[in-house]
């Protein structure tokens, strides 16, 4: 029970050092990293529900929601109710939030030189992320 052998600190502190680098690359945007995550995923796909937005994150609603709010806050995107199911929260972008994405073109380009490793070894570490996350969120549901 050392600490450095432990994966789950090792990976712990690469987040920590990850969000670091964000911090001051997203700063100039107005834009916190689980901020960023949203906005990502709606340039990609805009007018996604809460739900939607929260599979693709991985966050539930509770979380969520107040993200959400402080985003529209900042007049980024509208936050309304499904014509189809009130029950549902529709997220779109504003002509801010559309806007702000050719400005966050650049952070990708910031992180990889942070980083300091070819593209080639990122994509394998983030490949085998991936294959751990999915065995993790699998295996919760046996422990």
């Amino acid at each position: 029970l050392k600490l450095d052998n432990q994966l789950c600190f090792t990976l712990y502190s690469a987040s920590l050092a990850m969000n670091k680098v964000y911090r001051k690359l997203l700063a100039p945007l107005g834009l916190t990293y689980p901020q960023y995550l949203v906005m990502l995923v709606l340039w990609e796909r805009d007018e996604l529900t809460v739900s939607e937005i929260g599979e693709r994150l991985f966050l539930d609603s509770a979380t969520l929601t107040p993200l959400l709010k402080r985003l529209e806050a900042s007049g980024l995107l509208t936050r309304t109710r499904s014509a189809d199911d009130e029950r549902q929260v529709v997220i779109a972008l504003s002509r801010s939030g559309k806007a702000l994405k050719a400005r966050a073109a650049e952070v990708p380009e910031g992180v990889f030189c942070a980083a300091a490793l070819g593209v080639d070894q990122l994509g394998q570490i983030k490949s085998r992320l991936e294959s751990l996350r999915g065995n993790l969120v699998a295996n919760t549901q046996t422990l």
